[in-house]
């Protein structure tokens, strides 16, 4: 996104639920990147790919060792609090890039990732500092780097992968955790490539969490609903259907929830989608009111 996003009218304390997030192996999107580069700036050299395999645990392991951290290749609080440096206005380096894909994901900011903290990266970080209700000191230091981390990510539709749908008038509701959103986005482009056409996505979260109109939960940033495939390929922009209707294409939606399975190896805890046969088959689980969409609760 190009443009800064509007600052959010919640008060100070509603960051008062901000954690580091917890990124492992199978992990994908914008916290893995930040990973990548604070490795990259600690002398554990890495792709920065955005996608947590062998070789990004192999890192934060030989990191995790060199800190007298407990080295289980899991980045947690203590391994962020040792990763995340402190950067200002003037530094350079990879530790940068990391804090400038962060603000762009999470902020829409458009800052070139080139790793130099210059006076537009400066106003971006005090910016999003007064959005979360924190010192707006410029200084990325630990409570910057939590809040930053914690915060949720919109999912981006610019790819053509994917559209929009906000059938309980959610039109905001399209946030969630940035692991999240890196696995939905990287399934969502690996099915485009089947020829069924385009994701529908419908709603996610709050750019803050909280409550949403219409739904008992998706409150944390870790579900997703996104809706059946029609044996048309038009479920972006034909009618929405049920497992039960006649347009309705099993294989499609199989290959669909095989693909956003396995794009998040051990962190799926599960996919709510009523059709008999993917429930006979393991790919989805029975819940009442789960005929026209699935809902995917990521860990």
């Amino acid at each position: 996104m190009a443009a800064l996003l509007i600052a959010s009218s919640l008060p100070a304390h509603a960051y008062s639920q901000a954690a580091f997030p917890l990124v492992s192996n199978g992990s994908r999107g914008t916290d893995v990147l930040a990973v990548q580069h604070l490795l990259t700036a600690h002398g554990h050299s890495v792709s920065a790919d955005g996608a947590f395999g062998s070789g990004t645990r192999s890192a934060v392991v030989a990191f995790q060792q060199s800190q007298n951290l407990g080295a289980d290749g899991i980045v947690g609080s203590g391994t962020w609090g040792a990763l995340a440096l402190t950067v200002r206005q003037g530094d350079s380096g990879p530790a940068v890039k990391a804090l400038q894909v962060q603000l762009n994901a999470k902020r829409g900011t458009g800052l070139s990732v080139n790793g130099e903290f210059g006076a537009t990266t400066a106003t971006a970080v005090r910016s999003f500092q007064s959005h979360a209700g924190i010192d707006a000191d410029g200084i990325v230091g630990p409570a910057t780097w939590k809040n930053l981390l914690w915060h949720y990510e919109k999912i981006d539709f610019s790819s053509g992968t994917m559209c929009a749908q906000s059938p309980d008038g959610n039109a905001n509701a399209h946030w969630a955790t940035a692991g999240a959103v890196g696995q939905l986005e990287a399934a969502a482009a690996t099915f485009a490539g089947t020829g069924n056409g385009v994701l529908p996505i419908g709603d996610a979260g709050f750019e803050h969490g909280g409550d949403i109109p219409g739904h008992g939960s998706h409150e944390t940033g870790m579900d997703i609903d996104v809706w059946p495939i029609r044996t048309d390929s038009a479920q972006c922009s034909a009618g929405r259907i049920t497992w039960q209707s006649s347009t309705y294409d099993r294989a499609a939606t199989r290959r669909l929830v095989q693909e956003i399975r396995a794009k998040a190896p051990g962190h799926i805890a599960l996919v709510f989608f009523n059709d008999p046969q993917l429930i006979a088959e393991g790919l989805t689980t029975s819940y009442p009111n789960h005929d026209n969409h699935l809902h995917i609760r990521y860990r």
